[in-house]
């Protein structure tokens, strides 16, 4: 398992397409990803559950990964989440 604390640098937060797109990139890989923020641990890879974080620009979030491709797994997803576009 891998564990790393990011500050999400997406302008608008993780409004419904960043969610979108965020459940994309979580969806190709096989192992589980989970995102927290305070008390809330989502799955990565659903969209309702990543709804119900309401992350804005500037957060912390800590995000886990664990399984086969946990590494490549955690660096798309900060990749994701780092990147201000």
């Amino acid at each position: 398992m891998v564990k790393e604390t990011v500050t999400i640098e997406i302008s608008n937060g993780l409004e419904t397409r960043p969610i979108a797109m965020l459940v994309q990139v979580a969806s190709q890989f096989e192992s589980t990803i989970h995102l927290e923020n305070g008390t809330k641990n989502v799955n990565a890879k659903s969209i309702m559950g990543m709804m119900t974080l309401g992350l804005d620009n500037g957060e912390q979030v800590t995000i886990t990964a664990d399984g086969p491709d946990e590494k490549e797994a955690m660096k798309s997803v900060v990749e994701f989440l780092t990147k201000d576009e």
